[in-house]
Parts: structure tokens; C-alpha cells; sequence
């Protein structure tokens, strides 16, 4: 059950830095929304991520959660903020996404 939590979280962290990237696009009131958004998703996160390491390890459950974290953020850079999807770019996301299974797979718990 925590693994799923700490996928939950690592979601929420894309979340969190997606409405960060909203908020930066917007102005007035609209980017107040965007930074509360931002404060409840990065409550929500850190919360999940607090309660998947009472029974994880708390060194695989961080790189998982940050892990998630990138991978998602990028996808979400390259789908909704129109960044580059280069070839280095998608090389070393599949490298990323190697390094958390691989962790996951590696896990005693």
C-alpha cells in the first residue's frame, strides 16, 4: 500500500510544479489561483511522501518520489508548455525512468 502512496505522491509533485508553471504564465488573480494550487499539491505530496517512508526506505522512496517527480514534470514540459523533446532529452528520461524501476525492483520492502 505505501507504494502506491508514493506513486500518488510523486504525482502530486508533478502536480505541484505544473501549477508552478501555470502561475508563472498567468497574472492577476489567476496566478493566485496557481500558487494555491501549488501550496495543496506540495501539502498533498510531502504528506503521502511522509507516510510511505514510516515502512520504506527512506533513500528509495526519496529517489523514487523525485524520480517520478522529473520524469512527470518533463512530460508535462514537453506536452503542455511546449519544450523540446530532443533526443538527449527522451535518452535520459529513459534512463530516469530505468534508474526507479530499477530501484523498485532492488527494494527489500
Amino acid at each position: 500500500m505505501n507504494w502506491v502512496l508514493l506513486i500518488i505522491a510523486g504525482l502530486f509533485e508533478v502536480a505541484f510544479a505544473f501549477c508552478l508553471g501555470k502561475a508563472k504564465e498567468a497574472s492577476g488573480s489567476e496566478m493566485y489561483f496557481w500558487y494555491a494550487g501549488f501550496l495543496v499539491t506540495l501539502f498533498i505530496s510531502m504528506g503521502l511522501l511522509i507516510k510511505a517512508t514510516q515502512t520504506l526506505p527512506i533513500g528509495t522512496a526519496y529517489a523514487i518520489w523525485t524520480g517520478i517527480g522529473a520524469v512527470g514534470t518533463v512530460i508535462v514540459g514537453i506536452m503542455v508548455f511546449k519544450e523540446p523533446a530532443t533526443f538527449m532529452r527522451i535518452l535520459f528520461l529513459t534512463t530516469l525512468i530505468g534508474s526507479i524501476v530499477g530501484l523498485k525492483a532492488v527494494s527489500t520492502h
